[in-house]
């Protein structure tokens, strides 16, 4: 049984004929510490702080190879840009994505996942897949309330 993402993806690549390199290690190893949503620029930028040399497309490149080997989610919100989110097993989450800055909090709720269940249950339809974003203005983004 494969415990973490680097034997993960190790795995991967032995099933593909391909090599693990230390430009992938190091990849996923800021990938995974980052600790939010990133896109493909963004981790360009924080991989070229370590590896001053790398390539755009080769960041692109690990991180499609992160995808399919089931490490990382691509998340598609509404602001058109496509960002990369660690694959958690056995738990789902959600999104408040702010139209303003871009925050992205995750949240879990019990009651929701039980009322999605209940309404597939009585329309006898099988998911296979779900998400729930909500869209709107975070905190911060909100404009402040007057004291009276």
């Amino acid at each position: 049984m494969i415990r973490n993402p680097s034997e993960q993806l190790e795995a991967y690549l032995d099933g593909q004929g391909l090599k693990s390199t230390r430009q992938r290690d190091e990849i996923l190893r800021i990938f995974l510490d980052a600790g939010h949503h990133v896109s493909a620029d963004e981790l360009y930028r924080l991989a070229r702080k370590s590896m001053p040399g790398i390539g755009y497309a080769t960041v692109y490149r690990t991180l499609r190879l992160f995808t399919e080997a089931g490490i990382a989610h691509e998340r598609h919100f509404d602001d058109g840009l496509t960002r990369y989110e660690p694959h958690a097993k056995d738990t789902h989450h959600d999104h408040l994505i702010c139209l303003r800055c871009g925050t992205i909090i995750e949240f879990e709720n019990e009651q929701i996942e039980k009322l999605q269940s209940d309404v597939a249950r009585r329309h006898r339809f099988a998911v296979q897949n779900h998400k729930l974003e909500l869209y709107g203005l975070c905190e911060s983004c909100q404009p402040k309330k007057r004291k009276s």
